[in-house]
């Protein structure tokens, strides 16, 4: 069931600390890039960069161009000055999606049958949804 590891990916991201403000700016810009579930081909194709161009730039003692700098803050939807740590990062999850979390965080209290029940559940409404739009 592809929805159980989907779902447990999203629990994960979101238990997940924000990025910390020490360190450099490489292991920091891995920190926002993993938070948000992305490899770094995948980033590196939103960038049009090479995947290794995006594991230099995670490294340590890299330091971006500030085109570079700017496309990777949208890409990562963060402001420059948190990749940069200027700032810390800002809690983006709004009152909706909290409560969204909390109720799917109740799921997993259930037990394995019933996790698969609702989650089965969700599949098809997703999947009547997509046929119908």
């Amino acid at each position: 069931m592809h929805l159980i590891t989907d779902w447990s990916a999203v629990v994960a991201n979101r238990r997940r600390k924000q990025p910390s403000t020490e360190g450099g700016f490489g292991p920091r810009l891995a920190e926002f890039r993993q938070s948000r579930g992305l490899t770094q081909e995948e980033l590196g194709e939103r960038l049009g960069l090479s995947n290794r161009m995006v594991a230099y730039y995670e490294r340590d003692e890299a330091s971006p161009p500030g085109p570079i700098l700017a496309a990777l803050a949208q890409a990562l939807d963060v402001s420059t000055d948190e990749l940069l740590a200027v700032k810390p990062p800002a809690d983006r999850r709004g009152k909706k999606s909290a409560r969204l979390l909390k109720r799917l965080q109740r799921i997993e209290e259930l037990p394995p049958a019933d996790q698969r029940a609702v989650l089965k559940f969700v599949d098809a409404l997703v999947q009547s949804r997509r046929r119908s739009a």
